[in-house]
């Protein structure tokens, strides 16, 4: 629990702010915030307006279970569902996402994304590269990374990159900040106390390896005020000039934009507010809450059916000042039990999306956020023994919405099974740079210095869709 207390102040709105914040307990998030927040970087590239929401399907998505139904393919190919005609003409999808289908007009779905490297983590949705590349100097930094670089500020009311992925992504760190260094780390809430996703046993000891910054919670005083805590910074800024002048790698003014940036944060309560759901409109939370429906068992390392709260919080960083939100909806790993568990996972993805839309849309926010679902790779068209289908880097589908982009469509084609791209292949690198071309920035034009000082371009290979800008 963390409450910080101070004076009562008014926004530029002249609407009365609380002098205090809570953040941890009864429906608050517990975060890491000094070794969470980033230096200060080049400003002013961009919209402050638009924003990016990356929605990773966990484990890999079932090409044609979703978007990509193959009616005619032999039955061990195309599974137990049926396609459904969409609100666009000619363009049908699962039957397990009737929401999405009524609202075609606002998606585009492609259904040939290639390159992928069938690494089981978000590394690539995140960053567009493999986990490979100048692995020598740290890897790639992840999308939302290189925003804090490029956009973030020490003293935004908000950080620029908030990753509230959990599972097997947050295991694996997939949002990690490469080569740029632990100062641009995701500020990364811990949402377990309030989204249940299990996860598999080997990944529990994964997780632990990774040390107590990976994801932890942040406890002060209670009687801690704003006073207090400013002259708190000012005092260990004090005392560590000395350290300071003889500190050849920058670290402590790095501890010292920490601090700073922290302190603001807290102490400004607008991005606490965002990650208090109890602060929602009770209407706006039921819209969000998944009807009822028949009883269909969950797997182990499903989400809930309240996950589509997930997209409520993001809609609402992106509202205190968030430019970039990467979440997951899982599991999408079905090796076994495949359409019982698209049953289950399938319809609370439909009712998420859709409320999400409907939501920015209301608030006038949707042509200013983009929002890309995607997986590491797709499944296999065969079903295997188990009644599931397995890990399939040849092609994948991926959905994109918002940002000003045309949609209303279908980019890109596959064979007959659902199993290699036969159309207009996307790469994941395509996705990346449509939506850094969506903020605003030319990723083919723009460069950051990796540890020796040369310059990398942000992505290397592709360009923007052309079809969706």
């Amino acid at each position: 629990m963390l409450n910080i207390t101070g004076n009562s102040y008014k926004h530029c709105d002249g609407v009365s702010r609380r002098g205090f914040l809570t953040a941890g307990a009864a429906g608050m998030l517990g975060l890491t915030l000094a070794d969470m927040l980033r230096l200060e970087a080049e400003a002013g590239v961009g919209s402050s307006e638009r924003a990016i929401i990356n929605i990773h399907l966990d484990g890999g998505p079932p090409q044609m279970d979703t978007i990509d139904m193959k009616p005619d393919a032999p039955m061990e190919t195309r599974g137990e569902f049926h396609p459904i005609q969409t609100s666009i003409a000619g363009i049908q999808i699962s039957e397990l996402l009737p929401k999405m289908a009524a609202n075609a007009d606002r998606f585009a779905f492609v259904r040939s994304m290639v390159g992928a490297e069938g690494r089981h983590d978000a590394f690539q949705c995140m960053s567009g590269f493999d986990i490979r590349n100048l692995a020598g100097f740290g890897g790639r930094p992840a999308m939302g990374c290189v925003l804090t670089k490029l956009l973030g500020k020490v003293t935004d009311p908000a950080p620029t990159y908030v990753d509230m992925m959990q599972g097997r992504p947050l295991v694996r760190n997939s949002a990690r900040p490469g080569f740029l260094g632990p100062s641009y780390k995701p500020f990364r809430p811990d949402l377990s106390s309030i989204f249940n996703r299990p996860l598999e046993p080997g990944m529990v000891n994964e997780l632990a390896a990774l040390g107590s910054n990976h994801t932890v919670s942040l406890s002060l005083n209670a009687e801690l005020n704003a006073q207090r805590l400013n002259s708190r910074n000012a005092l260990l800024g004090s005392l560590d000039k000395i350290r300071r002048e003889v500190d050849a790698t920058g670290m402590m003014d790095a501890m010292d934009r920490f601090s700073q940036q922290a302190t603001g944060i807290l102490l400004s309560g607008t991005f606490a507010d965002a990650l208090d759901l109890s602060n929602e409109d009770p209407k706006v939370l039921e819209k969000y809450m998944v009807p009822d429906r028949p009883v269909v068992g969950r797997f182990t390392t499903a989400d809930e059916p309240k996950a589509s709260l997930k997209l409520l919080m993001a809609r609402r960083l992106v509202e205190a000042g968030v430019r970039c939100v990467s979440l997951t909806i899982s599991d999408f790993d079905t090796h076994s039990d495949n359409f019982n568990r698209m049953r289950y996972t399938l319809p609370i993805l439909d009712h998420a999306i859709v409320t999400f839309i409907n939501d920015l849309e209301e608030r006038g926010m949707l042509d200013n956020t983009s929002i890309i679902l995607w997986g590491e790779f797709g499944r296999t068209p065969k079903i295997n023994g188990n009644a599931g289908r397995d890990h399939w880097p040849r092609v994948a589908p991926a959905i994109f919405a918002g940002g000003r982009m045309r949609t209303g469509q279908v980019i890109g084609s596959t064979d007959r099974t659902g199993g290699e791209a036969t159309s207009r292949p996307i790469h994941y690198q395509d996705a990346l740079y449509t939506l850094y071309h969506n903020l605003g920035i030319a990723a083919e034009r723009t460069t950051i210095d990796d540890p020796s000082g040369r310059p990398q371009y942000l992505l290397d290979e592709g360009g923007v869709i052309p079809e969706l800008v």
